[in-house]
This record gives C-alpha cells, sequence and structure tokens, in this order.
C-alpha cells in the first residue's frame, strides 16, 4: 500500500492537502502458509554479529594452535605434548564447525532444532500454491511470460475476500467516494503528473550480450549472497553490507554504480561486465484510435483518475472538505526484472484511496481512535545509525513529530489496523520512514508499511504527505483550476501574485521555444518571481532555467512584469438544475442518506451511532450534518437516485422517506439499519415496510 499527502491551493488564501492509499493488493495475498498449514522458521536467537566476532576470534585460536602443533613438531617435542596440542587444535575445529552451522542457521533462518529454512519454506510453498490452483504462470503452455500470472479457483476467493474487506474497513467505514476509470490513460496526463519523465528503475546491460539487470537488484543479491553464504567475512564487513542494503533506495545512479564497480558486480548468466546505470521507463506504451497519433500508456497507477475528477468529486460532495475518493482497478509496470512471484508483476490489482483536506486542519476527527496503538516503526535517523526498528506508540511519533500530522497518523494506524486483521503478524509488521533522498522534494513525510517474508523485509504499503504537487500539476497543465473554495461571511482582502509574461518580446527572443518559457515561468512560486523581480530590477536581466529546454535562458526587464496585487474576493454560487435517477434499491450506489431534521448536537450523534450501524451492515450511505435545508438535501439524495433517507428528528425515533413515493414512516433508531438492510437486500418491499410501521405526515418540510 502506499499512502500520499498532496497540498493544492484553493481560489483563496487556504488550500488543500491530500492523502492517498494505494495497495498492490496481490502482495496482500501473503499469509497463504496459514491456508496450508506451514508456519515461517522462527528467528534465531543468538545474535549473528555475535557469532561472527566469536568465529573469527575461533578462526584466530585455530591458526595460533596450529602454529603450535608445527612449532613443537620442528623442535622434535615429546610424542605425548605434540598428541594433546594437535587434540586441542581438533577441538577449536570442531567448535568453529559448530559456529559455523550455528551462523549459517543464523543468516539462513532456520530454526535452532533444525527446522526448514527461508528458501526451503518459501518454495515448499509455492509448490503446493501452484498444485491447488491459488495461482499459476500466465500462457503456461507456451512456456509463459515473466511477471504474468493467472488466479485459479481459491487464488479469486481470497482476492475477492481481501477486496470485500478493504471496501469495508476503507470505503465503507469512512464514507469515501469510489470511481472507476479507465486503464488506458492519455500521454498529457502522465507528462503532467511527471510519469512521462520520472518514472523510472535503474537498469544496467551486460556489455557484450545486451541483457538487461535492474541495478539496485544486482547490488542486493551481492549483499544477502554475502551476508548468508561467506562465513568467513568479518562482523564489520557483514555491518557494511547490511548498511548498504539499508541505504538501497537512497542510493544515486552515480553511487549506485560506484557501489557496483567496487565489489566487483558482473552480469550474473555470463560474468561479463556491466555498463553504468541508467534510467528506463516502466509504463507499457500505447496509441489510442486508428492513425496512431494518440500516444498513451498503461496507467502504472489508478491515482490519477482521481485526480483528474477531483473538480467534479468536489462537487459531488456538496464542495465540502475533507472527502476521500478511492479506486479499485488494474496497473500495469513493464519491470526490467520480474520476480519474487506475485511481488514484482507486470499487470497487478491496486486499490487507492485519495483523502483531501484543508492544509490548514491537518488534525483528524478520528485520530484518537488509533492514537493508542503500539507497533513496530523505523524512523530515519535509526536507519542512518543502523539501529532495529523499535515499538512506539502512535500518538507520541505524532506528538514528536515523527510522524508529520494527525491525518497521516490516522490513516498509517488504519493500515495497521487492516493489514493485521488480514490476519499478518504483528512482529513481522513494521512501518519504515523514507530517507531524506527517497522522498521527492515537495513531499513532507513518507511512510512504508513493510512485512518480514522469506525474501525479506518487503514494502507492502507506502504512505506520503505529498504537499500540493499532483493537483497543482494537473491545474497547471490542463488549464482547469482543481482547487476548493473557502466561503467568506463576508468579501475579504487578499494579496495576489501577478506574472504577466510580455509574449510578444519572448517570441522574438526565444521563437519556437517561446511556449515553454512562458509556462516554466507562469509556473514559479513566489520567492522564484520575487528574487526574480529584485534581480530584474538591480540588473536588469537574469539566467532562469526552464526544465522543459533542459537548460538558461537570459530573461530581461522587458519579458516580464512581477507584481502584487490586492482584490477582494467574493465566493461564487450557482443552482444546477435537477435531474432524478430511479436506481432500484438493490443496484443503488448509495442506499440510503442520514441527517438530522434541523443543526443540533443531539440529533447529530444519534445520526453518527445509525451512520455506524449503516456500515456495520455493509449499506453504502452518506452522512449530512451541513446546516442546508432538508428540501434542498432531500433534492440532492433525489438526483443522485439514492432511494431511501433517514431524517432524525428525535433521540428515540426517525423518519424514512422513499424517494419516488415520497412517503415516510417511523422507526425507533435501533429499527434503522436493520429495515435499510431488509429493503436494500431485497429480501422487503417498500410496501411490506409500508404495512408495518406507523407513518408519518412530512407536512412542508419538502417546500
Amino acid at each position: 500500500m502506499r499512502i500520499l499527502i498532496s497540498l493544492v491551493s484553493s481560489s483563496t488564501s487556504t488550500g488543500l492537502h491530500l492523502l492517498s492509499v494505494s495497495r498492490r493488493l496481490h502482495t496482500k495475498i501473503s499469509p497463504f502458509s496459514t491456508l496450508i498449514g506451514l508456519k515461517p522458521p522462527p528467528a534465531m536467537a543468538t545474535s549473528e554479529d555475535s557469532l561472527r566476532r566469536s568465529l573469527a576470534e575461533k578462526q584466530s585460536s585455530i591458526e595460533s594452535q596450529g602454529n603450535t602443533v608445527r612449532a613443537l613438531k620442528a623442535a622434535n617435542a615429546e610424542k605425548a605434548t605434540v598428541d594433546e596440542a594437535i587434540e586441542k587444535l581438533n577441538a577449536l575445529k570442531l567448535d568453529k564447525s559448530v559456529m559455523e552451522k550455528q551462523l549459517q542457521a543464523a543468516v539462513n533462518g532456520n530454526g535452532p532444532d533444525g527446522s526448514i529454512n527461508k528458501e526451503a519454506f518459501r518454495q515448499a510453498v509455492v509448490n503446493t500454491l501452484e498444485r491447488r490452483l491459488f495461482y499459476i504462470p500466465s500462457f503456461k503452455i507456451y512456456r509463459g511470460v515473466a511477471g504474468l500470472y493467472d488466479y485459479g479457483p481459491p487464488g479469486c476467493a481470497v482476492k475477492s475476500n481481501v477486496l470485500s474487506f478493504w471496501r469495508q474497513h476503507f470505503v465503507l467505514e469512512e464514507n469515501m467516494l469510489e470511481v472507476d476509470c479507465p486503464c488506458v490513460t492519455p500521454e498529457a496526463v502522465l507528462k503532467a503528473s511527471g510519469h512521462v519523465d520520472k518514472f523510472t528503475d535503474l537498469m544496467v546491460k551486460d556489455e557484450k550480450t545486451g541483457t538487461c539487470y535492474r541495478a539496485d537488484h544486482l547490488l542486493k543479491d551481492f549483499c544477502n549472497e554475502k551476508i548468508q553464504k561467506d562465513l568467513s567475512i568479518s562482523a564489520e564487513k557483514a555491518a557494511e553490507l547490511k548498511h548498504v542494503l539499508a541505504m538501497l533506495d537512497d542510493l544515486s545512479a552515480e553511487e549506485l554504480g560506484a557501489k557496483i564497480k567496487e565489489y566487483g558486480i558482473t552480469a550474473p548468466d555470463t560474468k561479463n561486465p556491466l555498463s553504468d546505470p541508467y534510467p528506463f521507463n516502466l509504463m507499457f506504451q500505447t496509441s489510442i484510435g486508428p492513425s496512431g497519433l494518440s500516444p498513451g500508456y498503461m496507467r502504472p497507477e489508478t491515482a490519477q483518475g482521481i485526480f483528474v475528477n477531483f473538480k467534479d468529486l468536489y462537487y459531488y460532495n456538496g464542495n465540502k472538505l475533507p472527502f476521500a475518493a478511492a479506486q479499485i482497478g488494474q496497473a500495469f509496470r513493464n519491470e526490467i526484472s520480474p520476480r519474487q512471484g506475485l511481488l514484482r508483476v507486470r499487470e497487478f490489482t491496486l486499490a487507492e484511496i485519495e483523502h483531501f483536506v484543508d492544509p490548514e486542519y491537518k488534525s483528524h476527527p478520528k485520530y484518537s481512535e488509533v492514537a493508542d496503538l503500539e507497533f513496530l516503526m523505523f524512523p530515519r535517523e535509526q536507519q542512518i545509525s543502523a539501529q532495529s526498528a523499535k515499538k512506539i506508540q502512535l500518538g507520541e511519533a505524532v506528538s514528536k513529530g515523527i510522524v508529520n500530522n494527525e491525518t497521516l497518523g490516522y490513516f498509517i494506524g488504519r493500515v495497521y489496523l487492516f493489514l493485521t486483521r488480514l490476519g499478518i503478524d504483528k512482529d513481522r509488521l513494521r512501518f519504515r520512514q523514507h530517507l531524506a533522498n527517497e522522498m521527492a522534494h515537495y513531499a513532507a513525510d513518507c511512510w512504508d508499511a513493510e512485512i518480514e517474508s522469506s525474501y525479506g523485509w518487503i514494502e507492502c504499503v507506502g504512505i506520503a504527505d505529498r504537499s500540493a504537487y499532483d493537483l497543482h500539476a494537473h491545474t497547471e497543465k490542463s488549464g482547469v483550476p482543481l482547487v476548493a473554495h473557502e466561503k467568506f461571511s463576508e468579501p475579504k482582502e487578499v494579496e495576489k501574485l501577478v506574472i504577466a509574461p510580455v509574449k510578444k518580446e519572448l517570441g522574438l527572443a526565444f521563437k519556437g521555444n517561446q511556449k515553454k518559457v512562458v509556462e516554466a515561468l507562469e509556473a514559479m512560486n513566489e520567492k522564484e518571481a520575487l528574487d526574480m523581480k529584485a534581480s530584474l530590477e538591480t540588473k536588469g536581466v537574469v539566467e532562469f532555467y526552464v526544465c522543459t529546454l533542459g537548460e538558461n535562458v537570459s530573461i530581461k526587464k522587458n519579458m516580464v512584469s512581477i507584481s502584487k496585487e490586492k482584490k477582494k474576493e467574493h465566493q461564487r454560487t450557482f443552482t444546477p438544475s435537477l435531474n432524478v435517477f430511479r436506481f432500484p434499491p438493490l443496484v443503488a450506489p448509495i442506499k440510503c442518506t442520514v441527517f438530522p431534521l434541523v443543526q443540533n448536537q443531539q440529533y447529530e450523534n444519534v445520526a453518527k451511532i445509525i451512520s455506524k450501524s449503516l456500515t456495520d451492515a455493509g449499506i453504502s450511505h452518506k452522512i449530512d450534518i451541513t446546516g442546508t435545508s432538508i428540501g434542498k438535501r432531500y433534492a440532492r439524495t433525489d438526483e443522485l437516485g439514492v432511494p431511501f433517507a433517514i431524517t432524525v428528528d428525535s433521540i428515540s425515533s426517525v423518519t424514512i422517506r422513499e424517494r419516488d413515493s415520497k412517503d415516510q414512516i417511523r422507526v425507533d433508531v435501533e429499527e434503522a439499519a436493520p429495515v435499510m438492510k431488509s429493503v436494500t437486500d431485497g429480501h422487503r418491499t417498500w410496501a411490506d415496510v409500508w404495512a408495518s410501521f406507523p407513518h408519518h405526515s412530512s407536512g412542508s418540510a419538502e417546500d
């Protein structure tokens, strides 16, 4: 899973945060071992580090004793003395052999009783999964294609159950808005998001055969093999290799290449020398339409579909923040070297959530529900200083600033609950904070939920506070403002930065590159723009880097006007035309709405209790505690085709309104959810319910 938080500016001085939760759900089917009765081998109690040190000391003792034996023989010492020295040497060698077995067990994951090691355990599980048709390689009769798998009947059932629980745990319990967007994405969308230019892994080539390998995987495999199979390396060398593994994601292309050369790593199959690492874009390219003139890609993630629909989703939510949007669908990544079974594949299922919230209010109303959770956390300071993950209370991590804010902390807690309820061992689950170089420059904080498997610690969830990047990027490229509006009680005077490129002068200077220079100037943030303004006023010319050109250009004073202006802002309001969908309850996307008749704290509390009961019953619904008139709220839900509305007008009973007839019945608070369950599941009709409960006259409520 990957959780992201992004900011976008609004049409006022406030903005948005965006929290996205995405899950590569195929990795969530990892507890297959529990299905077939196998358990992973227990961890060794003896420290690997102390064993390596003891082994080094024992080797030194053996060498010293060997010298003693040779010296005694050279001096023609008595046979009894020589035999005693040889016996001592043999005893030392026997001790060393025992230590080597203990060390081998520690690094390979063997149990102290000689139980199955990690590699053997993994192979046993894989064999059973394939034999019992949980999953098999795709196109098997044609020798298959790396990184593509088919789910068989039991695998489909497990996947379906995981997705169902995901919807219950996140979408229903958090009242999220679910969307379903195409897998084929126009190039312009992914150009704006940065995927076309930057969605890459570092690759190296066999300089003689041209075979490609993922550079970080080669370094990772080398380090793991040395640690696990070379028992002669010192504790210090083992610590160095482990540090490289810990910092692997933080290495630049140059640093990665330097390590490959330092360790003498060659092509695995041929032992030929390797090229320097270079980026390879992981997206599958295609064309849209028969002409081939409209380039596109198979989406590498589902998040962009949510971002580009932000404006409509914001309106759908009544122009209110916070809200979350979710999507489950296929994603595609042209992995350089697919491996590790279902963990790294070329097509997989993603379930993502984007949670939008005002950036000035990063608190979360339900944060207290997860603040007391305690689990393994691995902050970046512990990683850099080669320490281990430790148990930290989530509330403490947020209050100390280890986790950036409550909203991020809340979703970390929710992810922890989701994974552990799926069956992930709490002792094999940790949350690792990204190192500085792993994060984009606009990100405030990033965490990964990692699960310890037979492959080591594997990332299954990514959680990132992404500031305003995604919505800003699509706003700039599309020209459509993806912003939220804050309603002022009266007009407010705000100061706005105005950047006005002089296109005529820029056209004369840059000819065909004018558009790129204009876009770069308009994309400047406030600090960059004011710095340029100051330089132009003092020097008359300034060097300016245009990223789309990849070079600096000279901007003169007559080419751009930069100023700050004061403006009065007003909230624009409008009333859309109303169309009503008449979805039957069984297929309606939202089964019912819940709202108090008037703004009243007691009524709102009852509405929240009913909402929780509906969630527990698996009934999709919306809760509306805004102060809008009851008639307008009925109209909004009718337009969506919501068949029923529960109105709280007392603390003991509520009314249920049917959309088409506008008839209303009265039921006790605790009966609301069961009645809705029976009608929306199709077990009872509205006529049955109408005949079973007291009727309620709506009077003029809908006027």
